[in-house]
């Protein structure tokens, strides 16, 4: 007889004892997809403080292994036909016409790198591709429409990079909204959360999705960048409530995302967060208007041309190192932050950079 184990990590709901996360078999069964317990492992339950444990037979593991890990090793299949990871990568960057996604982009075609750009608007897509190709040259630099925020064009966004670049290495989820609003929650229109919620969240997980299922299919695998923002680190973010409450979920689905490629052993797919700390775009100097934004706007905020001259290098390494587990690419620190904020008020440094202060 084995022994089905679900470890003291695993969250059980009081609710209801039968929807589990996906369980460890001890000794014979690492890792498997989610499934329901009751339907292929009858009624005999028995829950213990440091998890649950449900006895089952040698021809039940063996069919909970047949039925499991068919798909898995048709994958593993395709892991170990993974080809090396080398330079120049294709990238891919959403929202990336502007701001800290251009620069990125600049700053890859700098390294040699091949990148595709998109954005919802097409003129600004087509302005931006013209603007690379004239820097970089014509053979380097593509650019689509999409919103984000809509399966369907994530899915042409996916079809578009096939067709230009056959594949991508390094898939960047830049794209994000606060609808350019600095307002307490309770003045925000509906139109404006919409926009926030369904481009930083929803459109978050349909890049996720989309970006993984075709990266597993690759031979060189593939890595996933989510940039996040004010509020991932779960401070709070008065006036822009929503926004902080979008990038806070983004490093959840991170992990959530992590856990997922690792339980069902897809070893060629990485998902990684991506920090940039505070980037003097339109977005964040639109909500310069109090004194205390001001104060650390000058103190923190940084150009985006300077964050991406230190994010590209750190984003490279990753696949030339042939890395096998995600990270975290932070531009701005916590040891970073503190001595800046500690040089302006011992010193006064880095007053009125950007603005001027009362």
């Amino acid at each position: 007889m084995f022994v089905l184990e679900l470890g003291s990590s695993c969250p059980l709901m009081a609710a209801s004892a039968s929807h589990f996360y996906p369980p460890l078999v001890s000794r014979k069964v690492r890792q498997f997809l989610p499934f329901y317990l009751p339907e292929h492992c009858g009624s005999t339950r028995r829950f213990a403080r440091c998890g649950v444990l449900l006895p089952f037979s040698r021809q039940s593991a063996n069919q909970l292994m047949e039925m499991h890990f068919r798909p898995i090793s048709a994958i593993a299949e395709v892991a170990a036909r993974r080809e090396s990871m080398v330079p120049p990568y294709n990238v891919l960057i959403t929202g990336s016409t502007k701001g800290i996604g251009y620069a990125l982009a600049k700053e890859f075609l700098k390294s040699g790198d091949n990148v595709l750009i998109c954005s919802r608007s097409e003129e600004r897509v087509n302005s931006a591709v013209q603007g690379l190709r004239n820097e970089f040259g014509e053979h380097r630099v593509w650019g689509t429409t999409c919103d984000v925020s809509k399966g369907q064009d994530v899915k042409n966004l996916v079809s578009f990079s096939q067709e230009k670049m056959q594949y991508i290495d390094i898939w960047i989820n830049n794209a994000g909204s606060n609808a350019y609003s600095y307002k307490p929650l309770a003045e925000a229109s509906d139109e404006d959360l919409l926009e926030v919620v369904s481009t930083n969240t929803l459109g978050l997980m349909l890049c996720c999705r989309e970006a993984i299922k075709m990266m597993v299919k690759q031979p060189r695998g593939g890595h996933i960048f989510n940039m996040d923002g004010a509020g991932s680190d779960g401070r709070p973010t008065p006036r822009f409530a929503a926004y902080g409450a979008t990038k806070r979920s983004v490093v959840h689905l991170t992990k959530s995302l992590q856990a997922e490629l690792q339980m069902q052993d897809l070893k060629n797919v990485l998902v990684h967060n991506l920090s940039p700390g505070m980037v003097t775009t339109d977005l964040l100097m639109s909500g310069a208007t109090t004194k205390q934004a001001k104060f650390f706007i000058n103190i923190l905020a940084e150009p985006a041309e300077l964050v991406a001259e230190y994010l590209v290098p750190n984003i490279r390494s990753i696949p030339s190192n042939g890395a096998q587990k995600p990270t975290y690419i932070r531009f701005l620190t916590g040891v970073k932050a503190y001595s800046q904020i500690f040089s302006r008020i011992a010193f006064g440094a880095r007053r009125n950079r950007y603005l001027l202060e009362d």
